[in-house]
Order: structure tokens, then sequence, then C-alpha cells
């Protein structure tokens, strides 16, 4: 192995995809499980950083900070951050007992899609409890408003909001190649491009420049900081 490298990791409707920064061109991969794309990643150069995107820490009262800060920061894209719901919501094996739960904690249901991270943020959290790599918490959307200045109009899955984040990322030194191997097949367009605005933080983690939602982490029962670093 050579230089260290940084990842960013994001699910796809396939498993995870990752990209890799650091070498001479971006150099994705593609994995059924988290573990495996990092191990790739990591097999082939040594990595500084993993970022992923999904939550990493649950609450056990209330909202986390970080997803507050985050709807903030990405403004009118505010939907496209979940809620993450209280550890026990989570423990249920569907979303109406999870929302019964949730909401007799906080006052507040769980949405479809972060009750449908149930199983992805399970397995990176054993994932974490075997690995020695430094893992941050992403969140794409919070990556892009930061890379554009100001948050973002269109979303990541209309052909203005995809050709803008692409354009984001080619300005900020991201160049994404034509061929993506694997990865390129089996994720979609914005599993790529989230992809890679992770790896573009994780550049700012491993060079201390990255910010983090809230500073300091918030830290819950699980031992873990709870913080979206962009």
């Amino acid at each position: 192995m050579d230089v260290a490298q940084v990842l960013g990791v994001d699910a796809c409707k396939a498993g995870w995809v990752g990209l890799a920064l650091g070498g001479t061109a971006p150099t994705a991969y593609f994995a059924e499980t988290v573990g495996d794309v990092v191990s790739q990643a990591g097999a082939a150069h040594a990595l500084a950083v993993v970022a992923i995107d999904i939550p990493i820490g649950l609450p056990e009262h209330k909202r986390r900070q970080a997803d507050e800060l985050a709807r903030k920061a990405v403004g009118g894209l505010s939907s496209s951050v979940y809620i993450t719901p209280v550890r026990k919501a989570l423990e249920k094996d569907d979303r109406d007992a999870a929302e019964e739960v949730n909401r007799g904690i906080t006052g507040e249901g769980v949405s479809v899609q972060a009750f449908g991270l149930r199983d992805r943020l399970y397995e990176v959290e054993q994932w974490l409890d075997q690995t020695q790599h430094h893992v941050v918490e992403v969140h794409p959307e919070v990556s892009f408003a930061l890379l554009a200045g100001t948050p973002l109009n269109a979303r990541k899955g209309t052909w203005t909001g995809a050709r803008h984040r692409h354009e984001l990322l080619t300005e900020a030194g991201v160049s994404l190649p034509s061929d993506l191997g694997t990865a390129g097949t089996k994720a979609a367009v914005d599993d790529i491009l989230d992809a890679a605005a992770a790896a573009w933080t994780a550049q700012r983690v491993a060079r201390g420049t990255a910010q983090s939602l809230p500073d300091p982490p918030e830290q819950f029962t699980d031992g873990r900081s709870a913080a979206i670093r962009a």
C-alpha cells in the first residue's frame, strides 16, 4: 500500500458504494456489506478517514442535535435529512410499533425513510465495534451546501440537481471518471454523487478543516459521539 487515501461510503439498493480519493484519480468500490466495501478500499490503500452517510449514535429521549443542525444547513431540502428515531423505537420490528414507541418518548412519529435505514444502521454499528478505521458520519446534502456556499434548490434525483452536484464536485477537484467499474453498474447516479461528497468531506476531516454539527459532538449512552461532519 502507498500513501493514505480517504473513503466516502453510501448505501445503495444493491449494497454499499465507496469512492476513494487521494490517488491519481477517484476509485469506486462496491460490495454487499459496508465492511467488505471498506476492506476492498483498504486493501488497495491505507485509509486515513472513512466517511459514511448513515446515523452514528442513537438518541434515547429526543432528536439528535446533528439532525436538527443538518436540516438548517440544507434549507429548502431539509426533508432529505431524516430524523433519527430513538434506540428503543428502532428495536421494534415494524414501523407502526416503532412509531408508537418513538411518539411516547419524543412526541414525534417515525418516517418511512428513517425506519428504512434500520438494518443499515445496525450493520454499521456492528462493523464499528470491529473496525480500527477512523470513521465519521456525514450527510451529502450538508456537504453539497458547503461546496456551493448556499443550500441547493434542486433535488439530487432530478437532472438539474444531479448536474449541479457533479459540477460542484468537479470544481472542488473531485473529477469522477466515466468508468467506475462494478460500482458504476450497481449504484444509482445519486449514490455515486453522495459517496463522492462523503469522500470530499473525509478529506476535510483528514486535513483538520471539517466542521462538526454539533461542536462538540453529542454523547449518548451507546458510547458513540454523534455529529455530522462537513
